[in-house]
C-alpha cells in the first residue's frame, strides 16, 4: 500500500508544495513540487492569503494526497513577519482542514533533525538530502520546495517510527520537542 503525502512550507510571498509517495516498506517517491509564487500581479495581502488557498486546493484536487504536513513558524527578527507567516499557516491549515485531511505539523529543528540529523542544519544541508532521499540529483530544485519535501518527507519519517513503537504520530511529535534535561 502506498501513501501520498503533501509536505507544504508556508509563506506569505511563496509558499512550497511537495508531494511524495511512501510505500509499506519506507521507501519515498517523488512525484512533484512546486512553489506558489504569491505576488505575480499583487502585493495586497488578502489577495495573496486568497491565492495561497486557491494554490493548496489545486495542488490538493490534482495530486490527491491522502496526508499533509506543514512546518510550524519559527521566529523571525520581524514580528511583522512572523505575523504574515502566521496568516500564510492559518489560510493553508484552514484549507487543508476544510478539505477533511489530516494534518501534522512539525518545527523547523524537527524537520532538520529527521533530514540531516542535527537540528542546526543550514538549508543546503537540508536540500542535499532531499535531493539524496529522494534520488534528484540531476534536477533543479527550488529552496521552498525542497523545504516542502523535506516537510513530507519528515512526516513519513514519523509516521512509519509511530507506527513501530506503537504510538501515534502526535505522541511521538511531543516527546521528539519536548526538550531534554
Amino acid at each position: 500500500m502506498t501513501t501520498r503525502l503533501l509536505g507544504i512550507d508556508p509563506g506569505s510571498r511563496r509558499t512550497g508544495l511537495g508531494v511524495i509517495d511512501v510505500d509499506a516498506y519506507g521507501h519515498y517517491t517523488f512525484v512533484h513540487c512546486e512553489v506558489l509564487n504569491l505576488l505575480i500581479d499583487t502585493d495586497n495581502f488578502p489577495e495573496r492569503l486568497g491565492r495561497l488557498a486557491e494554490g493548496i486546493d489545486a495542488a490538493i484536487d490534482q495530486w490527491q494526497p491522502q496526508q499533509v504536513a506543514i512546518e510550524t513558524v519559527f521566529m523571525d527578527k520581524s514580528a511583522t513577519s512572523a505575523l504574515k507567516l502566521g496568516h500564510a499557516r492559518g489560510a493553508a491549515i484552514a484549507t487543508v482542514v476544510r478539505r477533511g485531511l489530516p494534518l501534522a505539523e512539525y518545527a523547523p529543528r524537527v524537520i532538520k533533525q529527521s533530514l540531516v540529523g542535527k537540528g542546526a542544519a543550514d538549508k543546503d544541508q537540508v536540500q542535499h538530502m532531499v535531493r539524496i532521499l529522494l534520488n534528484l540529483q540531476g534536477e533543479r530544485l527550488f529552496a521552498d520546495a525542497a523545504d516542502a519535501l523535506a516537510v513530507a518527507l519528515t512526516h513519513a519519517h514519523m509516521a512509519a517510527t509511530a507506527a513501530r513503537a506503537g504510538v501515534g504520530v502526535a505522541a511521538l511529535r511531543r516527546r521528539s520537542s519536548t526538550p531534554r534535561q
